[in-house]
């Protein structure tokens, strides 16, 4: 199911297409650590592979590398967590360990795993496991039990980041506590993890948004009153264009296209 991918020249790919996730600073806030089904507790999904693979990535890790280590879960997976997404119904959702973890950057991004039986499953990253050790994943325990039974408690996995299968275009999330002066923003729905988000007044000059340990992009003095243009910089260099409305805090804001 997967595959790895040689590293090469990034390439810019403006897309507008849609295809198939001043002032004082406000406290990030997020998910306690807590223990599950594992011994070890989280901090708080997909079809086929992109059929054109990324030259480049701007994180800590090669998209599609294989990683190996251990699968475990915990009990109150539900989607929210360390990356500060909303709750879901899905079950296929995962937490990255500590040392892969790269500051949030591979929030949103799914991987493909493969159990030691040869059982496989596509996970999405929402949350952090500050107690697993490198190539770790801990699991909803229903995906987990895709992989092998649950009584196993722990299991060998390999694992690599692919392409989600997202459906319709990626969407923008200002946070809470955002304003004119003090602006933050999470990106969802995307197909490959984002690596970069700078904004516009004028369509010209770019600001350049700050990733957070909390999974927004900040700009500390604000994105101003008035529409903003909005840069996105995918780990696989390609770029989406979108115009966001006046910040309000917590609003959601779809966007125009998704990354193919």
């Amino acid at each position: 199911m997967t595959k790895t991918w040689v590293m090469g020249v990034t390439v810019l790919v403006l897309s507008n297409l849609l295809a198939c996730s001043g002032s004082e600073t406000p406290a990030p806030g997020g998910a306690t650590p807590g223990s599950g089904g594992s011994p070890n507790g989280s901090a708080g999904s997909g079809a086929s592979a992109d059929p054109a693979p990324p030259t480049t990535v701007e994180t800590t890790e090669k998209f599609g590398e294989l990683h190996s280590g251990d699968g475990t879960y915990y009990t109150f997976a539900d989607g929210t967590g360390a990356c500060m997404y909303d709750k879901t119904s899905d079950v296929h959702i995962a937490a990255l360990n500590v040392a892969d973890w790269a500051g949030s950057a591979w929030c949103g991004a799914c991987a493909d795993v493969t159990g030691p039986n040869g059982n496989q499953v596509r996970v999405r990253i929402v949350d952090e496991c500050p107690d697993c050790a490198k190539g770790q994943l801990d699991f909803h325990p229903d995906a987990f039990a895709l992989l092998a039974p649950k009584e196993q408690g722990r299991i060998a996995i390999t694992w690599s980041f692919v392409a989600c299968d997202a459906q319709g275009p990626v969407s923008y999330k200002f946070k809470d506590g955002s304003n004119p002066w003090w602006t933050a923003v999470q990106v969802r729905n995307s197909r490959f993890p984002i690596a970069k988000l700078e904004t516009s007044k004028d369509g010209v000059s770019f600001v350049l948004a700050q990733r957070q340990d909390y999974n927004y992009f900040l700009n500390g003095a604000g994105f101003g009153t008035g529409s903003t243009q909005v840069r996105l910089t995918a780990s696989n260099g390609a770029t989406l264009l979108d115009t966001l409305p006046e910040v309000k805090a917590e609003l959601v804001v779809p966007g125009a296209s998704q990354f193919r």
